[in-house]
Parts: structure tokens; sequence; C-alpha cells
């Protein structure tokens, strides 16, 4: 089979399944399984396809039909400007979560240059990947970041990201966000978090591909504000005077989280709203001494 052939197979199999994007990710199945560069697979129309690499398309495409995240079929996603492992076991990093450092990034940046040998330090809370610990370090070379995740699944994605990006001074810590703050000491530049944000009445009601993902990585308490809660009050303090805490948040709940980082003492709360228009991040400072 050629991989015109093969990939008119492929999208066929995936428009049954009712996929959102049967052509998209049918092209990247099998660019995956081929070893071919994203975007490769025109160049190849005529030629036929070595038997394995057609083989484990055909089932990484039932796979998918059957409602596997792609993300964890190609084992690795792009965000930023980085390539990061993913599979079952950790959240798939999503463009939303871009926001979150960009803005964090121009903040430490708006802080000026560190001390020289000693770099700005960042608290990355609840993980995952490490996308956002290796996105807003490589947005702003030279910052000093420690990644936190409890989940041991996840806690492998983040080493292998890690190691995969030794540039970047980010060190994986293995630490419950919700009980182990008095392990963790103070004067941080920046303490930011994507938590667990959605309801836990809500999560039956997912797509069924996000139910794939970890419930750790989902499930936000009764309110979905439970990993928020535990930023402001045990977190926050951390901080070093001028310093900031930005937090991603679900739809709806920016005015709430805002609210609790003012009540934890954060000062020039502000809310950053995504490309789609919706508050996605939302950040604090805290009040420098006097």
């Amino acid at each position: 089979m050629t991989y015109r052939e093969l990939y008119r197979a492929l999208r066929a199999q995936l428009e049954e399944g009712g996929v959102d994007a049967p052509a998209f990710d049918a092209a990247c199945l099998l660019e995956r399984f081929a070893g071919l560069r994203r975007g490769g697979l025109p160049l190849k129309g005529a030629e036929p396809v070595p038997p394995e690499a057609e083989a484990q398309a055909l089932r990484a495409v039932r796979r998918r039909a059957a409602g596997e995240p792609l993300q964890y079929l190609l084992g690795e996603w792009d965000f930023l400007n980085l390539t990061l492992a993913v599979g079952p076991g950790v959240l798939i990093p999503r463009p939303d979560t871009e926001l979150l450092c960009e803005t964090a990034a121009a903040r430490l940046k708006g802080m000026g240059p560190p001390e020289a040998g000693r770099p700005l330090r960042v608290l990355d809370l609840c993980a995952g990947s490490g996308c956002v610990a290796l996105g807003t370090a490589s947005l702003l070379p030279g910052l000093a970041v420690t990644a936190v995740e409890w989940s041991e699944e996840a806690l492998a994605y983040l080493r292998q990201n890690c190691a995969r990006y030794p540039g970047y001074s980010v060190e994986p810590v293995k630490a419950d966000v919700l009980h182990d703050a008095g392990r963790f000491p103070g004067g941080w530049a920046a303490i930011l978090s994507n938590p667990p944000y959605i309801p836990a009445a809500d999560l039956p009601g997912l797509m069924p591909e996000v139910r794939r993902e970890p419930r750790l990585a989902l499930d936000g308490g009764e309110d979905g504000l439970c990993f928020y809660r535990a930023i402001a009050q045990d977190w926050a303090g951390k901080l070093a005077p001028g310093a900031f805490c930005a937090v991603e948040v679900g739809i709806g709940q920016a005015g709430t989280v805002a609210a609790l980082l003012q009540g934890a003492g954060l000062e020039e709360v502000e809310i950053f709203r995504d490309l789609g228009g919706v508050e996605r991040v939302v950040l604090g400072v805290r009040p420098a001494e006097s």
C-alpha cells in the first residue's frame, strides 16, 4: 500500500469512528510510525509504506477511533517551542496553558536581571509533564525552577522531559501540594500552578478523551477550588516580597480565585484572558516590605 492509499484508509476509519479531526490525526499517526518528520507525508505519496509501519499505524488508528487521545498514541506533544513526552498517567499539555508561561516570563523579566550567581527561583506546583516549568524556563533562560508533582506516573514524564532539555534548570521534586508545603523554604520569585480545577461532580460529563487522562490531574474537589485554597493558604506566604503567584483557572473561576489570593494578602491582582477571550490566568503580588 502506498502512503497516499494508507492515509486515505486511516482517515476513513477515523471518520467512521467520529473523531473530530480525522485528516490531521491520520497524518500525524502515519508520519509517527513511518518515521517521517511532521508535515512530510505529501512528499511520500506514491511510495510504498514499510509493512511494519503500516501495521503500527493501523493499530494506532483503531485505538484512536476507540477514544484514546492522539497525544498518548504519538508519545509526545508540542508546547510552546518544546516537544514533551506524554502518555497515560500525565495530563496532556494544552495551548491555553501557554498563557500562564508567557505571563510569568514577562513578569519575571520585568523584575530585572538577577544578582550574579543567584538566579530567580521559581516554584511550579502540580507540575505534571513539566510544561509550565520548562515552558517558562524556555521563555526566560537562567531561571532555577523547582517542579513539584505527587503522581509517580506523572513524575516519570516530568523527569524524562527535564532530561530532554538539560539546558534549563528544572528540578523535579515529589511532594503533595495539599499537605507538604512545610517541606519547602520561602523566598520564591514566583509560584506558578496549573492545578486540577474540575469539580468532582463534573468529571463524568467530560469528553471521553479527557476521561482517559488521569483523574488526579483533573479533580479539583467538590467545587474545583481545593488546590487554589491550598496555594493561597499554605504557599503564597512563601513568596519573596514583591514576588508573584500566577495560576491557571477554569471557566468561571477567575473571580473566586482572585478573591482567594487577595484573602492571602496578595495585591495588584490581575486576570488575563486567553486567545478565546476566557479568563484563564490569575496573578497576585506579595507586597514589598516597607
